[in-house]
């Protein structure tokens, strides 16, 4: 299947950013986008982070090296785009540089928060901001039931109440979300990653979002 629309034009989004809590499918939906429209993909480096699996287990003790390496690594990504031509390819990203300071408000002590401020404001990364920005919304039984399904090692030890915090987080923090156009997509009960006419659907409302902030409930829209 090719659905490559969404690339044409001048007004067509160059960076679109697609997020959501863990088990949401923001890192499978972004890598279809991608090969969809011939994008650049540029992705968290999850696997790469030696301390998540203990942070998962343990909790607190590894909350802190495991937030740095996420910020120090999507720093580092953040500048390549920025020396880049941001103009020259089409970027889908499986993350958001903002939800950083979202989860090291989640998973970490004040005085440890203090810190992580201070190195962020040192770190000075001017993020661009995507030209689309797609939150992939779902219950927490739909995001446990993914996660047990993808059957990843180091997402086991996730716990229910953590995945309630993420997605509350989540949920307050696009809320108040203006720094350009959002979809915002009811994830619960669609795969637009192994279902086609999913993804062609959605690929549809992607296509025609071009500003301000819009929702996407497949199952309303096909009760009504």
């Amino acid at each position: 299947m090719s659905v490559t629309g969404i690339g044409k034009g001048s007004q067509a989004p160059r960076y679109i950013a697609v997020e959501g809590p863990i088990g949401a499918g923001k890192t499978s939906l972004a890598k279809r986008l991608a090969s969809s429209l011939g994008a650049d993909l540029v992705l968290e480096e999850v696997a790469e982070n030696p301390f998540l699996e203990r942070f998962y287990r343990d909790g607190q003790s590894a909350a802190l090296p495991a937030q740095m390496f996420f910020l120090f690594a999507r720093a580092r990504q953040i500048e390549g785009m920025r020396q880049s031509d941001m103009f020259a390819t089409v970027r889908v990203s499986d993350y958001l540089f903002a939800k950083d300071k979202l989860f090291a408000e989640i998973n970490l002590t004040n005085d440890e928060l203090a810190l992580y401020n201070q190195v962020v404001d040192s770190l000075q990364v001017e993020a661009p901001v995507p030209d689309l920005v797609i939150y992939l919304q779902a219950s927490v039984d739909a995001l446990l039931d993914r996660i047990a399904r993808r059957g990843l090692g180091f997402e086991r030890a996730i716990s229910r109440r953590y995945l309630e915090k993420l997605a509350e987080s989540y949920a307050r923090f696009f809320h108040s979300y203006n720094e350009g156009p959002l979809l915002i997509v009811n994830a619960s009960d669609i795969d637009p990653v192994n279902n086609d006419a999913d993804y062609e659907q959605l690929f549809r409302q992607i296509e025609s979002t071009t500003g301000g902030r819009h929702f996407y409930n497949p199952v309303s829209a096909a009760l009504a």
